[in-house]
């Protein structure tokens, strides 16, 4: 529920744990990025007494702590539940979806914007990817962490479409582009109004047609206001065409279409599935990998969508299974060979013992025949059973 806050508590450089609202359609600042003296000196001429939030304040102590890791506090303490990588993967991701975050609040503004700032973030990304590649996977499907939901959206699907770059073989200017086309493809909602881009509900026609010109807005950011070039604006105008001539804006179809968008077409539907949603519960990774599967060259470049499997599995890395015996495990590793049996941690072994973190036995499926996955869980399945 959202609580009132009075302006004269807020002083610049508060961040809060949720987004801050001028009222309930109107954003101030994104969760986790700091509030500007300008910003209060604008609302307080604008004779506002009061923002809204479902947020708590980030108290500098709490905020320092969680960035340093302060001496005595268990790693556990510091990731939301779910993550399934180390802390230090943690803070570099949540580091990338606050700079993107910022990044977003500041084209929302319309202020200008260096390309070199997005540059870094998207070497920063392609870094994790190489350092930690099937960490960072996994974490995009078991992880409740907290910011901007666009930003984040951002981040997954720049991570997972790198993924795919490095398994297509990209050179890495393209995987440079790919990061940076996919960390922006949708950054024309904002300048969707709010209204229409969180509404619940069925859309109108006129709203429809409103959020159909996203891309055309994020090709206009990308190479107008930030000076890339098509390489990466084509990520932003074509990541909503379909193989088969049916998407939009203007109805491209098979290989006319950009080979980078074609990457984030996949990655943004997968990440779309996956991801909770105002308007909708998320899919575990087992029934949105079986989604893109009976795609049938419609909607998704055949080959990319192999790559994409390739790279990922039938139970991505991340996903919560059943096993014959009962036990329950995390997938942590994919056979590209044989994707129905892949490595998996135990979390729950056949007598009911909860493992935490990486302690439970790692099995490899490949080599033990006896043991299958019996069907995929929902990560929220797990803690019901405490």
């Amino acid at each position: 529920m959202k609580k009132r806050i009075a302006l004269d508590q807020i002083t610049a450089g508060s961040r809060y744990t949720e987004d801050v609202l001028i009222d309930d359609k109107n954003l101030l600042v994104p969760a986790r990025i700091a509030v500007r003296q300008k910003d209060i000196d604008a609302l307080k001429k604008w004779g506002v007494a009061f923002v809204l939030t479902e947020g708590e304040l980030i108290e500098p102590e709490a905020e320092q702590k969680a960035k340093t890791g302060a001496a005595g506090a268990e790693p556990s303490e510091l990731l939301p539940q779910g993550f399934a990588g180390p802390r230090e993967l943690y803070l570099r991701y949540t580091e990338l979806v606050d700079k993107l975050g910022q990044i977003f609040e500041r084209l929302r503004r319309g202020e200008a914007i260096e390309a070199k700032t997005v540059d870094q973030l998207a070497q920063s990304l392609i870094s994790l990817v190489c350092d930690e590649r099937d960490a960072a996977i996994s974490s995009i499907l078991g992880s409740e962490a907290k910011g901007s939901d666009m930003a984040r959206s951002g981040v997954n699907i720049a991570i997972l479409s790198v993924v795919m770059g490095t398994t297509l073989r990209l050179p890495p200017y393209k995987l440079a582009y790919l990061a940076i086309g996919a960390l922006l493809h949708d950054a024309g909602m904002l300048r969707i109004p709010d209204s229409i881009v969180k509404k619940q509900g069925s859309l109108s026609e006129d709203e429809a047609q409103k959020i159909k010109t996203h891309p055309l807005l994020s090709y206009r950011i990308i190479t107008k206001e930030l000076f890339y070039p098509d390489d990466v604006g084509l990520v932003g105008l074509q990541h909503h065409e379909r193989w088969d001539g049916e998407g939009y804006p203007r109805r491209t179809s098979g290989s006319e279409i950009d080979a980078l968008a074609r990457i984030v077409s996949v990655a943004d539907a997968f990440e779309a599935m996956v991801s909770e949603k105002p308007y909708r519960n998320s899919m575990i990774g087992y029934a949105a990998m079986k989604a893109l599967l009976s795609d049938n060259s419609r909607r998704f470049d055949p080959n990319i969508l192999k790559a994409f499997i390739k790279s990922m599995g039938i139970y991505p890395l991340g996903s919560t299974v059943l096993l014959n015996n009962a036990a329950i495990a995390r997938v942590v590793e994919t056979h590209p060979d044989a994707p129905l049996r892949p490595k998996i941690r135990i979390l729950v072994d056949e007598f009911g013992n909860r493992y935490e973190g990486d302690h439970g036995e790692l099995v490899d499926l490949l080599s033990e025949k006896s043991i299958f996955i019996a069907r995929a869980l929902d990560p929220r399945e797990l803690g019901q059973q405490a």
